[in-house]
């Protein structure tokens, strides 16, 4: 779940004018449902992208192989635009990347893997140098969109409603009928030709897996999907937990606090903090996800010891208890079940992985090929050896160029 910023430790990669004339005269504002506003915010020209890939290649050989695909510069922007979280209209934001050239183009969305830190956002450090790869997609022939998620950018005086599926799930739907409605007429005669891609590593696979399925069970006549790559991602959340709480320690008690913490401010939890956390931590929590605190300065303020970090009764009753069944209904709902998908499908995960554990994307693999999916459809890559950061890069590599086969951009 955890993203890293600096492209030498571990990038979490990825993501004609004639044809459409506005009906808007010159003295018309054109009206839009969920596109409110966009501001350049740098352009990138392909020998600068060619070399920045090639200084990557420093630190990640394998990125090479992806130099014979970037073939214009690009634009990227801020975008705003309005969704819906927890029943409340709200205006949030992303980056919206486009290729330089008129044209119409397959559209590739980006879901980031556990950020806490608002000035980490996509739209709040657009040069950082993880995002950068991302954006530099949009080169390779893709419109590539990176939803900052609710809580961050436009929208950082709210919590951000982490590993929640449906305030996720809409925020990047939203975010792509924003495109839609707004091409064109906002982004240089640029426009998506409704083929979707979907790509994302950790709260980003999960993120991926949970779009992909509402794409293509819900919103099916609105996009075309074409087919999806999921890294590392907490399927199921239950399990997660579950296999978290069963341990005596875990190496990253900021994500617990991270889902406690959103989870009860958005009522998905009854369930008191006090009821789940021991003091001073029940306390403390509040304070920790305010949008300025890292993931390691968050574990700092926690304990890695998991007695130490949950109450003791809550460890006990987790699984069967009365008193936390809110907690366990809530961790199912937002977990993503299995379905038959017709549409290409690509899990990917480490084994060596001690944040996200494996089994997580073996168990949800193994669901899809038993609810009916075909193993031509859905296929999975078991990384050797690598931790959770440490397999990013080799992942996103790996499924993005899955993506540019599906493509046909070879």
């Amino acid at each position: 779940m955890k993203r890293n910023i600096n492209i030498l430790k571990a990038v979490p990669w990825f993501v004609s004018g004639a044809l459409i004339v506005s009906s808007c005269t010159k003295d018309e504002e054109p009206s839009y449902d969920y596109f409110v506003s966009k501001d350049l915010a740098v352009t990138y020209s392909q020998a600068t992208i060619t070399g920045m890939i090639d200084l990557a290649a420093q630190a990640y050989p394998e990125v090479t192989a992806l130099k014979p695909f970037i073939k214009t510069d690009i634009n990227v922007y801020k975008m705003f635009y309005n969704t819906t979280i927890d029943g409340e209209d709200a205006e949030v934001s992303g980056l919206v990347c486009t290729p330089a050239s008129i044209g119409t183009y397959p559209v590739l969305s980006f879901q980031n893997g556990t950020n806490t830190v608002n000035a980490y956002a996509p739209t709040e450090f657009v040069t950082n140098p993880s995002i950068q790869m991302v954006e530099f997609i949009s080169s390779m022939g893709f419109i590539v969109v990176i939803p900052d998620y609710p809580g961050f950018g436009k929208s950082v005086n709210m919590p951000h409603p982490y590993l929640i599926k449906d305030p996720t799930v809409q925020s990047v739907v939203d975010m792509l009928r924003a495109v839609n409605e707004a091409a064109g007429t906002e982004f240089q005669a640029v426009f998506p030709d409704n083929k979707y891609y979907l790509i994302g590593y950790s709260q980003g696979g999960w993120a991926t897996l949970a779009v992909h399925k509402a794409l293509e069970k819900e919103y099916s006549s609105e996009f075309n999907l074409e087919g999806s790559v999921c890294g590392a991602g907490p399927y199921n959340l239950y399990n997660i937990l579950l296999g978290m709480v069963n341990n005596s320690t875990y190496p990253m008690p900021s994500y617990i606090c991270y889902i406690i913490n959103a989870y009860s401010y958005y009522h998905q939890f009854t369930n008191p903090v006090t009821d789940i956390l021991n003091e001073p931590y029940a306390s403390r929590l509040g304070s920790l996800y305010t949008g300025t605190l890292s993931l390691d300065q968050i574990n700092s303020q926690l304990t890695t010891s998991v007695p130490g970090l949950i109450k003791q009764d809550f460890l006990n009753g987790f699984a069967a208890s009365p008193t936390y069944s809110s907690v366990r209904n809530a961790l199912n709902s937002n977990s993503i079940e299995a379905w038959n998908t017709s549409k290409p499908l690509y899990f990917i995960h480490s084994e060596g992985d001690t944040h996200v554990p494996v089994s997580s994307t073996i168990t949800m693999y193994d669901a899809m090929i038993s609810a009916g999916t075909s193993s031509t459809t859905c296929k999975k890559l078991i990384i050797p050896a690598l931790d959770h950061g440490e397999a990013a890069v080799p992942a996103m590599i790996d499924g993005l160029q899955f993506l540019i086969d599906l493509a046909g951009k070879k």
